[in-house]
């Protein structure tokens, strides 16, 4: 049984989780669930065992002086609880670490027990992934789900991708077979510029969390680091006639594909943001501000003494859905479009005279990738 010291019945809970590794390009997700963590003022509550799951020569622990003693940092996924205050306050349950090296059935198992246990009632898990897509245009984020009715009731897409996952992937499946609603959501990073950070996907990513849990997220520093990032990387694509070149064909190839969209619901959905953003706050500090107080500060660290989690049923054999690229995606990512090959840690793009950089996101068009995990990375919309 687990024993969760010092967490209170939580309101209507959502657990966001993202994983550092094969599925966050340019750390777009781990970074957008560290700003949550760091905005509403996150206490950890639980760290998973480093010793079940964690190659550490893969993964290695770090040393670190503090008052001129010696500590060790393992490397490990630790969950925390924000409450978000409002006129209808909400807690959120971060759960951010490293993609684990082994016993993946496990590690879900372990983090579906926690949810079970503090009552959440969606998964929402976050990811990044390389594609041929400019910098120049908004991010693409799609949100897929393996549910057909969620799927339906929130406007996503039922996933379709067959070939290797990630750990994005398999949490996804063990929700569904655990009967928790669960979504991806999936952020484009251009391939040429894959390089961490990409503050742009990150904000991405939160503009769309924000959409679907309807919350207002306190965004910080973000939109100007985003602005920031987009002019250094015009003045570098610049200086280099192919890579300005290769940009301006990726630009042509988006905007032909998204025009239809550009006059309908995408301006819609911009236009219904801005609206909630400029509303006045119901509580303090607005919608979606951390209440001072008790309300956040609720936490202790219950140490490494609390009883190891039951273990649910074990998820079913691997279902993996539709994936945003050929190279190897996760059980929910978005279909590819046509002509999608992006390279993970590639800084310039080899063959863009070569390669057709895509006509945009076609529904239902899925590709399997021909790599191993890491050879590729990922590629999107």
């Amino acid at each position: 049984m687990i024993e969760l010291e010092g967490v209170p019945e939580l309101i209507d809970p959502v657990m966001v989780a993202a994983f550092e590794g094969w599925n966050d390009a340019g750390d777009a997700a781990s970074t957008a669930v560290a700003h949550l963590d760091r905005e509403w003022k996150g206490e950890v509550f639980a760290a998973l065992d480093a010793e079940d799951y964690y190659d550490f020569q893969v993964n290695r622990p770090t040393v670190f002086l503090e008052n001129g003693v010696r500590k060790i940092t393992w490397p490990t996924t630790r969950l925390s609880v924000v409450r978000v205050g409002g006129e209808k306050p909400r807690d959120l349950v971060l759960v951010r670490g490293i993609e684990p090296s082994m016993r993946w059935r496990s590690f879900c198992n372990e983090l579906l027990a926690f949810a079970h246990e503090l009552g959440v009632e969606m998964v929402v898990i976050l990811g990044a992934l390389l594609g041929d897509t400019p910098h120049t245009r908004p991010v693409p984020v799609s949100g897929v789900t393996s549910d057909p009715d969620l799927a339906r009731t929130m406007d996503l897409e039922e996933t379709r991708y067959e070939g290797p996952t990630g750990i994005v992937g398999i949490l996804q499946e063990a929700c569904t077979h655990a009967g928790v609603p669960a979504v991806s959501l999936w952020a484009a990073v251009p391939h040429y510029v894959s390089q961490p950070p990409n503050p742009k996907a990150t904000l991405a990513l939160l503009n769309r969390l924000e959409d679907l849990i309807g919350l207002r997220i306190p965004l910080g520093e973000l939109p100007e680091d985003a602005r920031a990032w987009q002019v250094g990387v015009d003045q570098l694509a610049a200086e280099d006639s192919e890579v300005a070149e290769y940009v301006q064909t990726l630009e042509e190839a988006r905007d032909t594909a998204e025009l239809p969209e550009a006059s309908g619901e995408a301006i819609a959905r911009e236009f219904e943001r801005y609206l909630r953003r400029r509303e006045p706050g119901t509580g303090p500090g607005g919608p979606g501000v951390a209440m001072e107080g008790g309300d956040t500060a609720f936490l202790r660290d219950p140490g490494s003494g609390r009883t190891r989690p039951p273990k649910p049923e074990q998820p079913g054999p691997e279902a993996v859905p539709a994936a945003e690229s050929e190279t190897p995606g996760d059980a929910g990512e978005p279909d590819a479009p046509e002509g999608t090959e992006g390279t993970e840690g590639t800084d310039a793009p080899e063959g863009a005279t070569d390669e057709s950089p895509g006509t945009g996101p076609e529904p239902g068009a899925e590709t399997e990738p021909d790599t191993e995990p890491g050879a590729d990375g990922e590629s999107g919309k």
